[in-house]
């Protein structure tokens, strides 16, 4: 059976949110690369606002379709917030996948291959100082705070109407945090479509997919039983 439209019009925004999201993100490394070295607080700084700006811009612009979710773990941390449909939870996975595979081919096939191979076209990665389990602890305590964000400022009935500024806000805010130290991606889509695309995948790729995993859906949990309203 195919897809309803109004479930197509769905995945049809996360996946290209997605790939306005992961095209800015990944894209500002790329574009910066010659300006700012890699681990420098300039390049901290731009990739905090370039994935901060990128986010509120395409959660905002999606949010009346389909949420605004483009993050697979977010939207295991909806599921478990009883705020999205178990039925399209794969669909919304795979949708977002898609987006940010578009959005790192599209980087590789418009930019230097030399430029962007050096940042490994704006892929995270971790840092020498620290191992895949602080890494992976890393990626969760930002992403816990990214999903009590979205769940505080977008899907709370109470919250305040300010579309994608918070979230976005609150990805300045982790990157700053934890950028040096794991990319602080928060989104396995925004890790795989650059890291896939550019031929870039390390052996510790399951850090950004545990550590997104665990952080949204312990918020998701802590939200739905410790802070929603009582219906």
């Amino acid at each position: 059976m195919s897809a309803s439209p109004n479930l197509s019009r769905k995945l049809a925004a996360e996946a290209i949110g997605t790939f306005v999201f992961v095209l800015v993100g990944a894209g500002s490394a790329v574009g910066t690369a010659s300006l700012a070295s890699p681990g420098s607080g300039a390049a901290l700084i731009i990739a905090s606002l370039a994935n901060g700006i990128g986010l509120a811009v395409a959660v905002s612009a999606t949010m009346g379709i389909s949420g605004g979710v483009l993050n697979p773990a977010v939207v295991l941390g909806l599921l478990v917030g009883k705020k999205l449909k178990a039925r399209e939870v794969v669909p919304y996975i795979v949708a977002e996948l898609v987006g940010a595979l578009a959005a790192g081919f599209a980087l590789v096939a418009s930019f230097p291959s030399a430029i962007g191979s050096s940042v490994n076209w704006g892929s995270p990665s971790l840092n020498g100082a620290i191992g895949v389990g602080q890494g992976i602890a890393i990626e969760a305590l930002l992403t816990f705070f990214l999903m009590f964000a979205i769940y505080g400022t977008a899907v709370d009935p109470r919250a305040p109407k300010i579309g994608g500024l918070g979230i976005g806000l609150t990805v300045v805010a982790d990157v700053l945090v934890g950028g040096n130290f794991t990319g602080a991606a928060m989104n396995p889509a925004r890790a795989f479509g650059p890291m896939l695309a550019g031929g870039f995948l390390p052996g510790y790729w399951y850090v950004y997919l545990i550590g997104p995993v665990v952080g949204a859906v312990i918020a998701g949990l802590a939200y739905r039983y410790l802070l929603e309203q009582e219906g």
